[in-house]
């Protein structure tokens, strides 16, 4: 074997190397994401209380006062919570940022031998996990207040799974901000705003026919309801084909948009 030969097959075994530590140290963030609600039993609690109240409170308090056709409002608002579950733990990915780049934890990862890219990488996993976690429960709360999949499970699964793959991007770009901002006081605010735009001016809670007609073409095209479309869809039988490409195209689109921005910002920090 000639010196030309060898000389990529070892830059393609560091690469591999190299590849296989970044997804291990990845792992390792998401690890620590996760055990943290084993240790302090209340961030769980936390995080599960706002979908479970939200169901409660849109099933028994507004859900007389809302209509919707083809499907009972219990069906119609499952989905929807699974939306505001997801769009939640982001804002929660934000604040945890922001704390631990002012508690200098970040500034202590710079001693470590891993790749940049494993701190932001685990930290958006361990949040696609726990979304898992919550969304279990919310689907376990939704059956015993009367809801019900009007499809086979597997398109069931594959509507809840795309819900949660619109969480993992929108968490990007909550990670962006809570990158930019630097402080868990101040990314707490700055996530209010994009979370008000994402759910409750959507179709998470009511029908788009609903609401104002200059405020309907928005509200059916935003991020949130374009991937609850096709969720409905797959959860409660319905159009799902046009609905899906819309709903990939804002996915694709918040990937390409925020995960090159919030790891410049990390990487503006690390420096």
């Amino acid at each position: 074997m000639t010196t030309t030969s060898v000389a990529p097959i070892a830059t393609q075994a560091r690469g591999l190397a190299s590849a296989t530590a970044a997804i291990s140290d990845s792992m390792a963030f998401a690890w620590r994401n996760l055990i943290a609600y084993r240790r302090a039993p209340g961030l769980i609690v936390a995080a599960t209380i706002q979908p479970v109240m939200t169901v409660l409170l849109f099933k028994y308090i507004f859900g007389g006062a809302i209509k919707v056709t083809g499907t009972t409002y219990t069906d119609f608002l499952l989905p929807g919570v699974f939306g505001w579950t997801v769009v939640i733990g982001a804002q929660g990915a934000a604040v945890g940022l922001a704390a631990d780049l002012k508690s200098g934890f970040v500034e202590r990862l710079k001693t470590l031998p891993m790749a940049q890219s494993a701190y932001l990488a685990g930290r958006c996993a361990g949040d696609l996990v726990r979304n898992v976690f919550v969304m279990v429960l919310v689907t376990l709360l939704g059956f015993a207040v009367g809801f019900r999949i009007d499809t086979d499970p597997l398109r069931a699964l594959a509507g809840v799974a795309l819900v949660l793959l619109f969480g993992y991007a929108v968490t990007w770009l909550f990670a962006w901000i809570g990158l930019s901002v630097g402080e868990p006081e101040t990314a707490q605010a700055a996530t209010f705003p994009p979370m008000v735009l994402l759910v409750f001016s959507s179709t998470a809670f009511v029908p788009a026919q609903t609401m104002p007609g200059w405020l309907q073409a928005y509200v059916r095209h935003q991020p949130l309801s374009a991937v609850l479309a096709p969720a409905r869809g797959l959860i409660l039988g319905g159009p799902v084909a046009g609905a899906l490409l819309e709903a990939a195209l804002w996915i694709a689109g918040l990937m390409l948009v925020f995960v090159p921005l919030a790891t410049w910002r990390f990487r503006k920090a690390f420096a």
